[in-house]
């Protein structure tokens, strides 16, 4: 006698979504452990973890109803992916980014890292100032400055704008991709971006010292 997984195609839907949600996590779980044993190179491990990362954030909010809690789904089918779940609901970055070292601190390179950190920072606060409040919006505007910011030798990890820019990363990836920051949420942010931009100008002389 057959057995069906499911009654309708609704249901189908909601249990291929879960597969799909549970391959994400496994997937993230080798590849993190593929970087720490040195098998993938820096640059394709931030690639693949990227596009992991942003495709766990979009189906993890489309299925905020019937998935109220990653941790519960987690527990539920018996997922041991310490090292995913850090990654894709604590940090919500890619190693590499997080823990950026600079190969080349030539002045061309910084020089130009120092271009693109400008370039974000003024992009990040336009498109708060434009209401693109979405966390779908708002967090890879942040991910572009922070590994901007991490190609900078200079300022330290203690530096005012890296520490308050990784605690806004954290914050978001918390939170579904759909979901938007509140009104407060918002200028907050716009507040930190901005004395985070004033910091890393004064900083900047330092930095050609």
């Amino acid at each position: 006698m057959e057995v069906k997984l499911w009654h309708d195609k609704r249901e189908r839907e909601m249990y291929e979504n879960f597969a799909d949600l549970f391959a994400i996590i496994k997937a993230t779980e080798k590849l993190e452990k593929a970087y720490v044993r040195d098998v993938v190179s820096p640059a394709d491990y931030e690639a693949e973890c990227l596009k992991l990362i942003a495709q766990f954030k979009t189906l993890a909010s489309s299925l905020k109803e019937t998935v109220p809690s990653i941790d519960r789904f987690v527990d539920t089918y018996k997922l041991d992916c310490p090292a995913a779940l850090n990654r894709l609901m604590v940090s919500g970055v890619p190693a590499t980014v997080e823990h950026r070292t600079v190969a080349a601190s030539s002045s061309a390179g910084s020089t130009l890292a120092v271009a693109e950190s400008v370039q974000h920072f003024i992009t990040a606060m336009d498109s708060l100032k434009l209401n693109m409040v979405a966390v779908d919006q708002v967090h890879p505007l942040l991910s572009d400055l922070w590994a901007s910011l991490s190609k900078l030798p200079q300022l330290s990890s203690e530096f005012e704008g890296k520490v308050k820019i990784k605690d806004w990363i954290v914050k978001l990836s918390k939170m579904g991709a759909a979901d938007e920051l509140t009104e407060q949420q918002s200028r907050q942010l716009l507040f930190d971006l901005d004395s985070s931009y004033n910091a890393f100008m004064a900083a900047l002389p330092k930095a050609g010292a």
